[in-house]
């Protein structure tokens, strides 16, 4: 055979057999498994994700194949099918974790996959069973690697010296022309280059350069944290008044700052990452106070973040009380409800902190040992009131029996404060129906808790409108389903719909309850989503419009309810703002002390900058919308978008994405404040 053999039509040095085989079939189901997820999750293929994925899986495969081909044969054909099947199982698990939750899974979620097995496991299963066609995809690879795992690792012949090293050279040499050739695309604002070094976008990863590579950027997040953008120069920062800062605290009266020590901070700081915070937030532009600063100061708050609430959930006939406050007090025109990578705690802790949760790590959980000046309920604690927080499920899932606490609040939920009796319906629980338990119930059981105290703040997490919405899986959806199974939409529409009325029954529970006490018109009710319901498809959202819904704003717009019985006739906003400017929108009200600087989000109330802000780094602000799939601007007045001006805006989003970061990596504000541990 003059020393080579034929292999699809390609001539192989025969020596080299032993690697290359396992190589090329690595190589072939990494490359078809990736094009499958693009086409699940995206329904769609660019020429240049299709190459960068296929460049960057030459590496992955030549190291796979280098492992197997490398070992002794008998060894190596006992690999060849696991390392196939580990590969299967992490893209097929991010096909279907993408269909469920619109986010991937990230590699700090499977730590804790022993809770979230034990919370959701039967509708984990029930996932897999309904999207069969990714899971037999992803089986046929598995299946071919162990009926040809003896061809595709032979005998012979055998390894030579320092084959093995020629091949992981070979493999480190693709990974780094690829680099250098992905650092050399830095057209636009948000080049390859940008989403390769800097940003921090699993959705973008994946779409251009494959799960793989995603998986490896994510791991380097987690480690290394996210670079921001161009530090502040370290002499000298102008305001937009003009004033010279030269990094010291402007202490402008009327403004949200605080005495900091940014001067003395950055005069001794060594360590360049943490100069560059110092002079970034020293530097930052605080919000001004405005006419409704204090305007609730000395009310009670209850505060409630809804699971999978939606503007399109509340109807006047179905839901009066959620119609009522939405209409009758402020009425946030432009809201916008970003779903972030850990879905509900993401959710919470952007409302919550006004932080942007970091990507491949569940923040709110991470920040449980950091001191947190500015959460509400530390706040208000420091005020006199006592601050409660609640949810209706279980006490320790995503661990906010930690974060919770540590947020200032005495939490209760089921198995601490609360018995599944107290949220779950009698007849359900005794048929073992227990998911979602019930909001109303929740609400009965919590207010004469707190309600006869002199002041206080609480914070509620519901659970009723979690999906799936099926009669079937959830027990809210067959509760109330006489109520809407006569309306004209399919019936996973329906069963959300019907979910959602459980959250008005504790909303009017909530409402009765204070009012029957006389604590109603000293009590303000905010109430906001945690994400929309992505339990729905996008046609079945669409269903709810009355028309196809744009999935890269429109399906995120929401509604925040923000509501006191003495506003006397409505207000309304107009801003583009979002769950990021909830928690500074609400110190501001009740004039609680705070910096504005050290948020990333700000008082919607005030003359701050419009900006909105989403997982993918497109944003909306008061001259147009960025979409950042296409690295395109659109004005709201039509006019052509100058690309110069587009970057700082660009820079602007990855510093807030990275600073968030390195507040919670560094644990920053205990530093500013000088707490103890």
């Amino acid at each position: 055979m003059n020393g080579s053999v034929p292999l699809r039509g390609l001539p192989i040095p025969e020596r080299w057999r032993r690697l290359a085989l396992p190589s090329l079939f690595f190589a072939a189901v990494i490359y078809y498994e990736e094009l499958f997820l693009k086409l699940y999750c995206f329904y769609s293929l660019s020429p240049v994700g299709m190459l960068f994925t296929l460049l960057f899986t030459l590496p992955v495969a030549l190291l796979l194949g280098l492992l197997c081909g490398g070992l002794p044969p008998r060894q190596g054909r006992v690999l060849l099918p696991l390392l196939t099947l580990l590969l299967s199982l992490w893209i097929g698990a991010q096909a279907i974790y993408y269909h469920l939750f619109k986010t991937f899974l990230t590699i700090f979620s499977l730590t804790k996959m022993a809770m979230v097995a034990g919370a959701f496991g039967d509708m984990a299963t029930m996932e897999v069973l309904v999207n069969w066609f990714p899971v037999l995809m992803m089986a046929i690879p598995v299946i071919l690697s162990f009926l040809f795992r003896q061809r595709l690792v032979p005998d012979h012949p055998p390894l030579v010296r320092g084959q093995r090293r020629r091949w992981a050279v070979m493999a480190a040499a693709i990974q780094l022309a690829t680099m250098c050739i992905v650092l050399l695309c830095s057209g636009g604002a948000m080049s390859l280059r940008y989403i390769y070094t800097q940003a921090a976008v699993p959705a973008l990863e994946t779409q251009y350069f494959g799960m793989m590579t995603q998986t490896q950027l994510e791991i380097r997040r987690v480690l290394f944290g996210i670079d921001p953008d161009q530090p502040a120069d370290p002499d000298i920062s102008q305001e937009p008044d003009g004033t010279e800062v030269n990094g010291s605290t402007p202490n402008r009266s009327g403004d949200h700052v605080m005495d900091l020590p940014f001067d003395t901070l950055i005069r001794q700081e060594t360590d360049a990452d943490m100069l560059a915070m110092h002079q970034w937030f020293s530097q930052r532009e605080p919000t001004a106070k405005n006419q409704w600063t204090g305007y609730f100061k000395g009310k009670n708050l209850v505060w409630i973040v809804a699971e999978g609430f939606s503007t399109l959930a509340m109807d006047p006939q179905r839901t009066p009380t959620l119609w009522k406050l939405s209409h009758q007090g402020f009425v946030f025109e432009n809201f916008y409800t970003p779903l972030w990578g850990v879905s509900t705690s993401d959710g919470e802790y952007v409302t919550t902190t006004s932080l942007i949760p970091k990507s491949g790590v569940w923040s709110y959980s991470q920040s449980s040992d950091n001191y947190m000046p500015f959460a509400l309920g530390t706040q208000f604690r420091k005020e006199g009131y006592r601050t409660m927080a609640f949810h209706d499920y279980l006490y320790d899932y995503y661990d906010r029996n930690l974060s919770h606490s540590n947020m200032g609040y005495e939490y209760y939920a089921i198995d601490q404060g609360l018995r599944a009796e107290d949220v779950i319906p009698a007849d359900d629980l005794a048929a073992g129906r227990i998911f979602p338990p019930s909001d109303e119930m929740m609400m009965d059981t919590i207010v004469p808790m707190f309600v006869d105290e002199d002041q206080f703040m609480v914070y509620c997490l519901t659970v009723s409108g979690h999906l799936n919405y099926t009669l079937e899986e959830n027990i809210m959806s067959a509760r109330h389903w006489d109520e809407v199974k006569d309306l004209p939409y399919s019936d996973p529409v329906k069963c959300y719909l019907a979910s959602q009325i459980e959250l008005e029954l504790a909303v009017e529970s909530l409402v009765e309850q204070l009012e029957a006490a006389g604590k109603l018109e000293d009590t303000v009710i905010v109430l906001s989503a945690d994400h929309y319901p992505y339990g729905l498809t996008d046609e079945e959202y669409s269903e709810l419009l009355g028309h196809p819904v744009d999935p890269i704003f429109e399906i995120y717009e929401n509604t925040l309810i923000l509501w006191s019985a003495d506003l006397e006739e409505p207000v309304y906003v107009d801003k583009y703002c979002s769950s990021l400017d909830v928690m500074p929108t609400l110190s501001n009200l009740f004039d609680l002390e705070y910096d504005s600087r050290l948020l990333m989000g700000s008082d919607i109330l005030s003359d701050s900058p419009e900006l909105v802000i989403f997982a993918d780094y497109s944003f909306i602000n008061e001259r147009g919308y960025y979409n950042s799939s296409d690295d395109l601007f659109t004005r709201w007045d039509g006019s052509e978008t100058d690309l110069e001006a587009l970057v700082p805006l660009v820079n602007e989003v990855q510093n807030r994405v990275a600073y968030s970061a390195s507040i919670l990596d560094t644990d920053y504000y205990r530093l500013l404040f000088h707490a103890p541990y």
